[in-house]
């Protein structure tokens, strides 16, 4: 999920930015597969994600957005300067329970850069999932915590935010990054 508001990098320097793949692409619609061994190289692609996440600036950022096909997100929802970080990684990651009451944000898109559309979802979400240590968690989350937290496992599940706008908006925003993915091929 993109930041709307321009944030600071807070990314370490020991960490590798990875190339975030621009939608259409359609590594971005396959159906990722669960993570069944939590190794080192995985801790190191959270931790990659992370940076590249901080640095582009957003918010989430889901495996398939850097090309993996494995059920793996990370997400920090502090966007105020001077506030501490709450970098999360969330492995196989599943909403276990949601609210019926709904919020509407305008949301954004890594994959999808400058474009925004306004997408309802539960306002509160209960996910289960596996920390990097793989120890088993269960928490709840709020506000735009619950929404970044649905537009990333989305992403897992091959869903895009445009999914949720109507046809003529979602194959206008499609052709604008088909023209930014020509332009950057230009260099």
């Amino acid at each position: 999920m993109e930041l709307t508001e321009r944030g600071r990098s807070r990314t370490p320097q020991f960490m590798t930015n990875l190339p975030i793949l621009i939608h259409p692409d359609p590594r971005l619609k396959k159906v990722c597969d669960p993570v069944a061994d939590l190794d080192d190289d995985l801790r190191k692609l959270a931790d990659n994600m992370l940076a590249t996440m901080y640095d582009a600036p957003g918010i989430g950022l889901a495996a398939p957005q850097v090309g993996v096909t494995k059920r793996i997100l990370v997400m920090d929802c502090v966007k105020e300067e001077g506030e501490t970080p709450k970098p999360m990684v969330l492995i196989n990651p599943e909403v276990l329970q949601s609210s019926d009451e709904t919020n509407e944000y305008e949301e954004g898109c890594l994959s999808i850069p400058d474009q925004f559309g306004m997408v309802t979802r539960p306002a509160e979400v209960r996910v289960g999932y596996l920390d990097r240590d793989g120890n088993p968690q269960e928490r709840d989350f709020d506000g735009l915590w619950a929404t970044c937290v649905q537009h990333e496992i989305d992403h897992l599940n091959g869903k895009l935010f445009i999914d949720y706008l109507g046809s003529v908006r979602r194959q206008m925003i499609t052709q604008k990054m088909k023209k930014l993915k020509r332009e950057r091929a230009r260099g």
